[in-house]
């Protein structure tokens, strides 16, 4: 296996993970994931992501799955890098969409800790490593474990890392920084890793980080971009004032269980159909006034923006 170097120069900044928009009747809405998709490269997300958990991958069929990827893939059209979400609690569909993903010309896959199901640590290291040695394509693992109930812990990682030359890096949804700050001394300085928390997508940068993968970016997809842009081009103050800037739509965004509050805020700003597939749902009525409040402060909303 070979490329990967070049690979991790361009996996940077901040990699958008797209929502799924549905129609009202709750199928896709693919013309509009075009459209969005089209928005976040203009606005200058450094890569797009899709079927992660903001895309609500456990309601999608495994085909509908592949078919998401497929027109991203065509909507991304190499012109930034392409990292489609993989995963699932169930290892033969993992395999085949991870594959999928390389057969449609991914950059990387990312592949989240099998939920629900809680295996020891040496149970996913096996997975993990059956899974990337089964595509050519580097894998990023997605340790959420807020949303999987297991922690993938920093021993594993690590061997995970040193062992298996095309699981090239992390997504770390995990609110303990002390763990994230171990995962790089581990694995290495440039093993890629990056937030999937918000308030720390900045502090991600601070101690090496490639990057951030926040929900976030389907608001604001410029100023998300800009604190990594800042932060390259040294201007540490700048990136600072963005990372305080964007905290109370951070904050507002994940007062409900993502991507609930994201899909009404993109409601409000007529850019999709605010459906949800069950068992998820918009939330109340009360958030989504603070919503619309707090959206104020970063958009301009239409006149006619009023309860969903």
């Amino acid at each position: 296996m070979t490329g990967y170097e070049d690979v991790k120069k361009r996996l940077r900044g901040s990699i958008a993970p797209i929502i799924t928009p549905f129609h009202e009747d709750g199928s896709i809405d693919f013309q509009t994931l075009e459209k969005l998709i089209h928005w976040h490269i203009e606005s200058g997300s450094h890569g797009i992501s899709v079927t992660g958990t903001t895309g609500e991958p456990s309601s999608l069929t495994v085909e509908e799955r592949v078919q998401v990827m497929g027109i991203a893939a065509k909507a991304v059209n190499k012109q930034v890098p392409f990292v489609p979400g993989t995963g699932s609690a169930n290892y033969e569909e993992t395999l085949y969409l991870t594959k999928k993903a390389q057969e449609l010309g991914a950059d990387a896959a990312m592949v989240i800790v099998p939920y629900y199901n809680k295996p020891s640590q040496h149970a996913l290291y096996k997975y993990f490593k059956a899974v990337a040695e089964s595509v050519e394509i580097p894998v990023i693992i997605y340790n959420i474990p807020g949303r999987t109930a297991v922690n993938l812990e920093v021993k594993t990682m690590a061997r995970l890392a040193k062992e298996v030359p095309n699981i090239i890096g992390a997504k770390e949804s995990n609110k303990d920084f002390e763990h994230v700050n171990r995962v790089l001394l581990e694995c290495g300085r440039d093993f890629l890793l990056y937030s999937g928390i918000e308030l720390l997508c900045y502090p991600m940068l601070a101690i090496g980080g490639a990057g951030y993968i926040s929900a976030t970016a389907n608001v604001e997809p410029k100023k998300v971009a800009d604190v990594y842009n800042a932060w390259n081009e040294g201007d540490i103050t700048r990136a600072i004032n963005l990372h305080y800037e964007l905290m109370p739509l951070n904050d507002v965004l994940f007062k409900d269980t993502n991507p609930a509050p994201l899909k009404a805020a993109l409601g409000m700003m007529h850019k999709i159909k605010p459906v949800l597939r069950m068992p998820m749902d918009l939330p109340t009525k009360q958030l989504q006034d603070e919503i619309r409040q707090v959206l104020k402060m970063y958009v301009e909303l239409p006149e006619e923006a009023g309860t969903l």
